[in-house]
C-alpha cells in the first residue's frame, strides 16, 4: 500500500500562472497609473496593489505548507500501519 505520488506541475502550467500573474499586474499597474486621479490617490491604488500582491503569495505559501505538512503525517501513520501489517502473525498463539 504506497501513497501515491504528488501529482506533478507541468512546464505549460507553470508558464500560463507566470504569465497571468505578470499580465494581471502589469494591466492593473497601467490602470493605476493612467487613472485621471492625483499622484496621491495613485500612490494609495500602487500600495494597496503590492498588499494585495503580497497577501497571495502568503496565503499560498501558507496553504502549500499545510499541505505539505499533512501529506508527511499521512506518510508517517502509513509507516506505522504497514510496519504493524509486516510484523502481525495471525497464526501465533499466546501461550
Amino acid at each position: 500500500m504506497d501513497i501515491p505520488a504528488a501529482p506533478k506541475v507541468t512546464a505549460a502550467f507553470y508558464i500560463q500562472a507566470a504569465a497571468s500573474f505578470a499580465i494581471a499586474t502589469v494591466a492593473l499597474a497601467a490602470g493605476i497609473f493612467y487613472l485621471p486621479v492625483g499622484g496621491w490617490i495613485r500612490a494609495f491604488l500602487g500600495v494597496g496593489l503590492a498588499y494585495v500582491i503580497t497577501s497571495a503569495f502568503t496565503l499560498a505559501k501558507t496553504i502549500r505548507d499545510a499541505q505539505e505538512s499533512g501529506s508527511v503525517v499521512r506518510r508517517v501513520d502509513q509507516a506505522r500501519i504497514d510496519k504493524l501489517l509486516n510484523e502481525h502473525d495471525p497464526f501465533k498463539t499466546n501461550a
